[in-house]
């Protein structure tokens, strides 16, 4: 008997911008007359081009999937990771037949049971007990099957109290607390979880990811995860696929997908030469700003907990005194309130080598701050003795974009959601 659960093979999905549907009558005719009377394919599926949403295109055609081939063997916990438009729920919503691929097949060995968004596969007029009975009799369950799980499944989601009311009326949390609890109970060979946990507070996410690794790990089913915790990645999953515009980036074991996956994309700093909106007499001219992580590689994320260093580079001119040279890193969160201020004159910074090109680092040892994007902002100063007063040298705002990444530091099972902010220490030195 094969240990293949499922199989993808040259799975793609086309979609065609601006339109509900992807077919107007000059296509239809167009395709009829190509593949009919031409014999030749579909001429639609040539055409368009790979899902990035960052950039503007020329077509009007994009594949939010493109030749996906990967199998997923009995037993395995896949978590697929990606940034948002990637194509991770595409792929999960051909998989439950939400939708069906332009190109490709997909083979699963069992029933699949899937929670892809809040209330999926629930009829909001019907309670919380008939929705049950609904998506045990679509598994191919019998009534006595079902009546079986039930308590077990009521006890689990905590809406006892709710069971026998309409789920339009429930809460977003409540809807998937019972989503997840029919999902992981009716006895699925393949359970496939998309972000809609994250929904759910921090009790049940735990509650949720020890119901999925005793059904994996005892029960030896298939599950496949999409999030963004990679906390949840690392704990849960075995495997991981990357997915980047459509495509497959990078598959293996857990750890590496979630490193290459932190380290996607990452370029030599970002460069600040051409930035007008700065302000500053330009005696100190920033000219790039680097996120480095503790195996001194450039990253845009880091796990929050871990090691970080900022590296800012600048131009120095020729005539400023280096020993009244002031740099200020902040960052900055959302609001744009300075959650972290280092400033290189309150640090035993020597800037000895005065050179055409300069070069100083923020590092941080354990970067405590909760899960989220931070802005980094970048000031130069320096003590003009003639006039006898702090002259601005160079300032610009949102130089670049840290994206911290919740952990379960602690090693409770808990992801820590606030911080106090007196515990970000670092050190400045050139």
């Amino acid at each position: 008997m094969s240990d293949i659960a499922i199989k993808f093979e040259n799975i793609s999905k086309q979609y065609r911008l601006g339109l509900v549907s992807t077919n107007t009558i000059s296509h239809d005719i167009n395709r009829w007359w190509t593949m009919n009377i031409r014999g030749k394919e579909d001429p639609y599926l040539k055409v368009g081009e790979v899902n990035d949403r960052s950039s503007k295109g020329i077509s009007d055609y994009v594949w939010a999937l493109k030749d996906i081939n990967f199998e997923v063997k009995q037993g395995d916990v896949l978590g697929i990771i990606g940034k948002n438009g990637a194509g991770k729920s595409t792929l999960l919503k051909i998989l439950s037949k939400i939708t069906d691929p332009t190109t490709g097949v997909i083979s699963a060995n069992g029933r699949i049971a899937s929670l892809l968004e809040v209330g999926t596969g629930f009829h909001p007029e019907l309670t919380g007990r008939e929705n049950i009975y609904m998506n045990g009799v679509i598994l191919g369950m019998s009534k006595r099957e079902i009546s079986k799980k039930l308590e077990e499944i009521i006890d689990f989601s905590g809406c006892e109290r709710y069971i026998d009311t309409p789920v339009k009326r429930y809460s977003s949390g409540m809807m998937v607390r019972l989503g997840f609890a029919v999902a992981a109970h009716l006895d699925p060979e393949i359970l496939v979880v998309d972000e809609v946990l994250a929904v759910g507070d921090a009790e049940f996410q735990k509650k949720a990811i020890g119901k999925m690794q005793d059904v994996s790990r005892g029960e030896g089913r298939t599950v496949l995860f999409v999030s963004h915790n990679m906390a949840s990645m690392r704990q849960l999953c075995n495997r991981g696929v990357m997915l980047k515009n459509g495509t497959i980036d990078f598959m293996g074991d857990i750890d590496e997908t979630i490193e290459r996956y932190l380290y996607a994309d990452f370029q030599k700093g970002v460069s600040l030469m051409y930035r007008t909106d700065r302000y500053g007499d330009r005696s100190l001219f920033f000219t790039n700003v680097s996120i480095i992580d503790q195996n001194e590689k450039i990253v845009e994320s880091v796990l929050s907990g871990e090691y970080l260093k900022i590296k800012i580079e600048f131009n120095l001119g020729k005539y400023i005194d280096i020993a009244n040279l002031n740099i200020r890193v902040s960052i900055r969160d959302a609001y744009q309130q300075d959650i972290a201020v280092f400033n290189s004159n309150e640090f035993p910074t020597n800037y000895s080598n005065k050179n055409s090109m300069n070069e100083c680092f923020v590092e941080i040892p354990r970067l405590l701050l909760k899960g989220g994007n931070y802005n980094i902002g970048l000031l130069a100063s320096h003590r003009d003795k003639m006039k006898n007063q702090e002259q601005m040298s160079d300032y610009i705002e949102n130089v670049a974009t840290l994206q911290v990444i919740a952990t379960d530091i602690w090693n409770i099972g808990k992801i820590i959601h606030t911080f106090p902010q007196a515990i970000i220490e670092g050190r400045f030195y050139n």
